[in-house]
């Protein structure tokens, strides 16, 4: 029967050639102070794990998004390795089941804290092990589509950037159409209904008491329903 370490490198496709680093990668500091014969815990690890995530994810970013000024590409970084988002990374990879932790306290392992710390020492552990050309490879594989990744993360108020950034790369800047074919109510109270468009496809609609809110309703039922069923 497979141990949880032997699950993770499974799932991470990475088999370490010092397993120790594994294991101090997932081991809690917590289980430092309960057993003196644990000497250190993961995080220097996570301090050098961030910093290897940091650059991973700049370079990608920065080529992802060669239109883009700093400041914009700073906010899709943070997005990205901020400890909410790398927590969730951490359950995707199964990773409270493999978080050493103090006896007294497993739920330790569900904290978020715990987790995104664990996912930051991970990666840093197979830097170490493999070096970075592999990390890199490694880490992008378990973020998947950086673009997708962001249109779930972006801001919720924004429905129409994260739309953009789904269509942007394979169909262009101006492939999204916003087309006004309704406009009911008294002056005081029109409602909009905008038709939204993929070139020349449509793909939603969306309702509101104004055409910009109608458009992001659009937007919204766009993305619930991503990618559309006859895409362009």
């Amino acid at each position: 029967m497979s141990t949880p370490l032997e699950n993770l490198q499974q799932r991470l496709g990475y088999t370490f050639r010092q397993f120790e680093l594994l294991e101090l990668a997932v081991t809690h500091p917590s289980l430092v102070n309960e057993n003196p014969e644990v000497k250190e815990s993961n995080q220097r690890l996570e301090f050098l794990g961030d910093a290897v995530l940091q650059l991973i994810l700049s370079e990608e970013i920065y080529r992802l998004y060669p239109e883009e000024r700093e400041g914009a590409l700073t906010q899709k970084r943070k997005k990205l390795v901020e400890g909410r988002f790398t927590a969730q990374l951490a359950r995707e990879l199964g990773l409270a089941s493999c978080l050493r932790v103090q006896t007294a306290a497993p739920e330790l392992a569900n904290n978020q804290s715990a987790l995104e710390d664990a996912f930051e020492a991970v990666v840093a552990a197979i830097y170490l092990d493999a070096g970075f050309d592999e990390c890199r490879k490694i880490v992008l594989a378990i973020y998947g589509e950086i673009r997708k990744r962001l249109a779930s993360v972006l801001p919720a108020d924004n429905p129409k950037g994260r739309l953009q950034e789904l269509v942007q790369p394979e169909h262009g800047n101006t492939a999204l159409r916003y087309i006004v074919v309704n406009i009911t109510g008294q002056a005081h109270a029109r409602e909009f209904e905008v038709q939204l468009y993929l070139k020349d496809k449509p793909i939603a609609s969306g309702r509101g008491t104004s055409k910009r809110r109608a458009e992001e309703a659009a937007a919204r039922a766009a993305l619930e329903n991503w990618p559309p069923v006859d895409s362009v």
